[in-house]
């Protein structure tokens, strides 16, 4: 596979400022030379099941991801193709049958909690970013996003992440993070500033190596 694209990976737990790190980095780089891909949008597609199974699937496993789909779209942008990235409704659990459609760029970035867990997607990467946020941070972020955008109570959203959110993070996340280089502590202008620093590094090696 010919690859056109910068990778960058951004990588840490939920609410750790990835998703706004990325769009701060596309903002200062410009929206024509930045693709996002989220992995979120990722997620299987739990409409097979009753509304009480879905409740009781466990989301910050590995396993509720799909990577194959996930790989062969990033595999497609990088190569210089459009993709067409899956709806992914996180109050039903469930896939829409419409699709986003995110065109190629010099620059795609992409964002998840389980990124770093995966060989196959490390591979992908020229670069890993991971955000090292404390849990009672992205806690209190979880609460109001999810009460926000997602309908959800506060006391719900602690019982899940004292359940299952934490356990992986630990289990899985953390761990991930000694695949990253650098490891910041938030999305602030400084963390932007390193980013794009380690971007326009790769991008000159790139260019040296192709002369």
């Amino acid at each position: 596979m010919t690859r056109v694209a910068t990778v960058v990976g951004l990588a840490g737990g939920t609410c750790s400022g990835k998703t706004l790190l990325a769009q701060r980095l596309r903002d200062r780089l410009g929206a024509n030379r930045v693709a996002i891909l989220p992995f979120d949008a990722y997620y299987r597609d739990q409409s097979h099941r009753t509304p009480v199974e879905r409740s009781l699937v466990n989301y910050d496993h590995p396993d509720a991801l799909d990577v194959e789909a996930f790989l062969a779209d990033l595999e497609a942008l990088t190569a210089g193709r459009r993709i067409g990235i899956p709806v992914y409704d996180f109050t039903t659990h469930t896939r829409s049958s419409d699709v986003q459609i995110l065109e190629p760029r010099p620059v795609v970035l992409t964002e998840g909690i389980l990124l770093l867990m995966f060989p196959e997607v490390r591979a992908m990467l020229h670069a890993a970013i991971f955000l090292d946020v404390p849990s009672e941070v992205r806690l209190a972020r979880r609460i109001d996003r999810d009460g926000r955008d997602r309908g959800r109570d506060p006391g719900d959203v602690r019982r899940q992440f004292g359940e299952t959110v934490e356990p992986m993070y630990r289990r899985f996340v953390e761990p991930s993070g000694t695949y990253a280089d650098p490891v910041l502590g938030s999305a602030e202008p400084e963390s932007v500033d390193i980013v794009c620093g380690v971007i326009a590094g790769l991008e000159r090696r790139q260019a040296e190596a192709a002369r």
